[in-house]
C-alpha cells in the first residue's frame, strides 16, 4: 500500500505503542511509509530505534522514518494519529484536580470536565490548533485522527480553527463491548448498539440483534442493574451510574470517574479517595509502559533484544488502524463509538459541536449515523456541558480573559464568580509556562 501515515506525538507511551501494535499486525497497509513524530527528541529516537528492530523482523514490512520536524512529517501524508501533550501530563494533572478542589470547586476528576478540563483545554488546545494549521496548508487532504484530551472540546477547536476531515477516538465504549455480550448472552458482532452523547458523557439510545432486528433494549434494561450491580467497579460501573440510570433512564456508557467530570451532583455518588487513586492508577500505568520501553531499549544496545519483540501479537482495541484500512477497502464497515461535527446527527443539541456517536466508514470517510432527536432530558443534560465547552475553546481561540473566566464561573463543579477568579490566579501562576496569554 503506497500511503503515509504519520505519527504526531510518536514517543508517548500511553498511545504510541497500541498503534505500533496495531500497524504490524495490519496486512492490508504493508508498505506505506510511516513516520514518527515527536517535539522530544530522546523519547523519539527510543520509539524509533525498537521499531526498526521490529520492522526488520517483519522483512522491513513498513517504510520507517523520524523527524522533529513536523512540516517534514506532513508532506505527502495521507493520514495523521495525533496523541500529544502538553507537559508533564500527570504533574498538571495533579494541579488541575486539586487546586480547583482547595477553592470549593466539587469536580471529581479534573482531566476532561470540570475547571481541570478547562485548563487542560487551555494547555493543549493551542498546540494542536497549530499543528492542525499545518495539516491545512501542507497536506489538506489528509485524514486527521485526534486521541488527545480533553476530546470533546480538542475536536471542536480543531472544527472551529479549520477546514480539514478530522474524528476522534476514544476507548471507553469497550467497557460496554465487553459488557453487553455477557448480559445478553451474544455475541459482539450480533448486537447493533447506538451509545450517543459527548465525549465520555454518552448513553445507550438503542440495541438491538443485527439479523432479526430485534428490540435487545428491555432485555437490557431488565437486567442491567442486578448485572452490573454483581460487577460493581469504582472506577467504571457504580453508584453514580446506578443514579444516573434510575434517574434519567438510560444507561450512561463512561463509568462514574469520566462521567462524574460533568455533574454537579457527582460528589454525592464518589468517593474522593477513589478519584485520587485513578489517577494514581493511571500514572502507574503510564510509568509502567514507559519502563518497559526503557528494558527493551537497554537490551536492544546490548544486542539482547527478547525474542517476543516489544509489540503486543493482538489487537490493542483501539479503532485508528482499522478506521485507516476501512476508508482504504471501502468495507462499508458500523463503528460503535466515534468524535464528529453534529452537522445535524442529532438534531437537538447545538450544530456547532462535537458529538460521540455510531458511524459509517467507507472510502468516502467517516459519516454519522442521522438520530435525529434524543431524549429530552438527555439533551438538557448534555447541553449543560455543551455550553461550557462552547466558552472554553472560544477563550482559547480568542485568548479571552472574560470568556475564561465565564466558562471557569458556569462550569457546573464552580457556579461562582468569586470561586473562579482565584482558581484562574493560582492556575495560571502555577502552570504560566503552558497557558496562554490571555487578553
Amino acid at each position: 500500500m503506497d500511503k503515509k501515515i504519520v505519527l504526531i506525538g510518536a514517543g508517548s507511551t500511553s498511545f504510541g505503542p497500541n498503534m505500533f501494535s496495531d500497524l504490524y499486525l495490519s496486512d492490508i497497509l504493508e508498505g506505506c511509509e510511516v513516520m514518527l513524530n515527536d517535539i522530544d527528541k530522546s523519547k523519539l529516537d527510543m520509539m524509533y530505534d525498537l521499531l526498526l528492530i521490529e520492522n526488520e523482523r517483519s522483512e522491513e514490512k513498513f517504510i520507517l522514518n523520524k523527524t522533529l520536524n513536523r512540516e517534514e512529517a506532513l508532506k505527502g501524508a495521507d493520514f495523521i494519529i495525533n496523541s500529544i501533550e502538553v507537559g508533564d501530563r500527570m504533574k498538571l494533572w495533579r494541579q488541575d484536580y486539586e487546586i480547583p478542589r482547595k477553592h470549593g470547586s466539587t469536580q471529581v476528576l479534573g482531566e476532561n470536565g470540570g475547571p481541570g478540563g478547562i485548563f487542560h483545554t487551555f494547555r493543549i488546545l493551542p498546540h494542536i490548533i497549530e499543528i492542525v494549521k499545518d495539516v491545512e496548508r501542507i497536506c489538506p487532504n489528509a485524514f486527521f485522527i485526534n486521541f488527545s484530551n480533553p476530546m470533546s472540546r480538542v475536536c471542536l477547536g480543531i472544527k472551529r480553527a479549520v477546514n480539514i476531515n478530522f474524528i476522534g477516538l476514544c476507548h471507553e465504549i469497550h467497557s460496554l463491548e465487553h459488557h453487553i455480550p455477557l448480559l445478553l448472552n451474544k455475541k459482539l458482532n450480533e448486537i447493533k448498539m447506538v451509545v450517543a452523547g459527548l465525549n465520555h458523557f454518552g448513553f445507550l439510545l438503542s440495541l438491538e440483534e443485527k439479523l432479526s432486528g430485534q428490540n435487545l433494549l428491555p432485555d437490557f434494561n431488565r437486567n442491567a442493574t442486578n448485572y452490573f450491580k454483581k460487577k460493581e467497579d469504582r472506577f467504571e460501573f457504580s453508584q453514580l451510574t446506578f443514579e444516573v440510570y434510575e434517574r434519567f433512564g438510560y444507561f450512561p456508557h463512561a463509568g462514574d470517574n469520566h462521567m462524574g467530570e460533568y455533574l454537579q451532583f457527582a460528589e454525592e455518588f464518589t468517593k474522593t479517595q477513589d478519584m485520587v487513586d485513578w489517577i494514581n492508577h493511571t500514572d502507574h500505568q503510564n510509568q509502567s509502559i514507559f519502563k518497559r520501553a526503557l528494558r527493551y531499549h537497554k537490551k536492544l544496545i546490548k544486542n539482547k533484544y527478547p525474542r517476543k519483540g516489544f509489540l503486543s501479537k493482538f489487537p490493542s482495541g483501539e479503532r485508528a488502524i482499522p478506521i485507516i484500512e476501512t476508508i482504504l477497502t471501502d468495507k462499508n464497515s458500523y463503528e460503535n463509538s466515534v468524535n464528529i461535527p453534529n452537522d445535524g446527527i442529532i438534531t437537538n443539541l447545538p450544530q456547532d459541536l462535537i458529538v460521540e456517536v455510531p458511524c459509517i466508514v467507507s472510502k468516502e470517510g467517516v459519516k454519522g449515523v442521522k438520530l435525529g432527536n434524543i431524549p429530552k432530558n438527555i439533551a438538557a443534560l448534555l447541553r449543560i456541558e455543551a455550553t461550557i465547552q462552547d466558552l472554553c475553546v472560544e477563550a482559547v481561540l480568542k485568548k479571552s480573559k472574560d470568556l475564561a473566566m465565564a466558562a471557569i464561573a458556569l462550569d457546573p463543579n464552580v457556579g461562582s464568580f468569586k470561586k473562579a477568579e482565584i482558581i484562574f490566579k493560582e492556575m495560571t501562576q502555577l502552570q504560566k509556562d503552558f497557558l496562554p496569554a490571555f487578553n
